[in-house]
């Protein structure tokens, strides 16, 4: 990744926490971790003054023409879903999208690439209370009001606010290898990777108690990948009954516990893989809890799209 440069842009009405999410992720130095960091450039879509929420100004040291040697552009939340972005930037985005730059976008961000032309055809993320709009303004594209964010390879789409750090997050995961995204996520005190969909965050009440059984749960969980855990097995080591477990779990997570749990040791067995060249795939299996290699098999190529053997390789030669 050295001298890969990211370009967050600047505009008039900035969301603040967007553009701070990704300021974190890109513009400090990590020298811990072992691997050259990104280069990072912040660059102004439009002319001064660039107000920001908070009564905060930005003072912007770069302008588009640094769009056109980006490798990844950020789009932070839009000041406006009904307003129109201004068509030099849209042109830029356009000229870096057609030479392969990677393009981002968080929240309403989706708006201005949308504007741009360069999502029909394609899935995207949008805060849920956008989604609507944005599927009936741009009919060629798809809306997954669901997703927390979408890779669709060489542009992705986020929901609201901190689901653009899943989505940043993600970048790490896929530029350095999950081992480098799990210690910065750990800097950032978050989870490297949130299971489950916007939906858990539209106002929705959970009794406290039952919330509170299931978080335990999820980390005892997490601890002991390798026991042969079922639902019912779950449901008491939760104390909870089966179907007030399935129904809690979905409510906190988005998954079921057994999906969740599956998802988990994908997680753990992917960490495995990059970090443990030399163990076999059943050793790798039997560690990450799924007992016998055809079923990690199994559940990795459906969840990662690819062989454990070709994620192995895939990563081999990261720094």
């Amino acid at each position: 990744m050295q001298d890969h440069l990211v370009a967050a842009l600047a505009y008039d009405q900035l969301c603040t926490f967007e553009f701070g999410c990704t300021v974190e992720l890109f513009a400090l130095q990590r020298p811990e971790l072992g691997v050259p960091w990104y280069d990072f450039k912040v660059c102004a879509a439009e002319p001064g003054p660039l107000r920001a929420a908070g009564g905060i100004q930005v003072l912007a040291p770069h302008g588009l023409r640094t769009l056109a040697r980006a490798d990844t552009i950020v789009v932070p939340g839009w000041r406006g879903a009904d307003q129109a972005p201004p068509e030099p930037l849209l042109r830029a985005l356009r000229r870096a999208h057609a030479r392969g730059a990677r393009l981002c976008s968080i929240c309403s961000g989706v708006f201005v690439l949308a504007g741009a032309g360069l999502l029909d055809g394609l899935t995207v993320s949008t805060h849920w209370r956008y989604a609507e709009k944005l599927a009936a303004r741009y009919p060629a594209l798809k809306v997954d009001a669901n997703a927390l964010y979408v890779d669709q390879g060489q542009i992705l789409t986020s929901a609201g606010s901190a689901a653009g750090l899943d989505m940043l997050l993600h970048l790490v995961r896929r530029d350095h290898g999950v081992r480098v995204a799990n210690q910065v996520a750990q800097r950032l005190v978050l989870p490297p990777h949130r299971d489950g969909g916007q939906a858990q965050f539209v106002p929705r009440p959970l009794p406290s108690d039952e919330g509170s059984r299931v978080a335990r749960l999820m980390d005892w969980l997490r601890a002991n990948p390798r026991l042969p855990h079922t639902l019912a097995s779950m449901a008491a080591e939760a104390s909870m009954s089966p179907r007030s477990l399935q129904r809690q779990f979905q409510a906190a997570s988005g998954l079921g516990p057994v999906d969740w749990l599956i998802r988990e040791r994908v997680g753990l067995a992917k960490e495995l893989l990059e970090t443990h060249p030399e163990r076999a795939l059943a050793e790798v299996a039997e560690l990450a809890g799924f007992g016998a290699e055809e079923s990690m098999r199994r559940h990795f190529r459906r969840l990662a799209q690819v062989s454990p053997a070709a994620y192995r390789r895939q990563f081999a030669n990261l720094p």
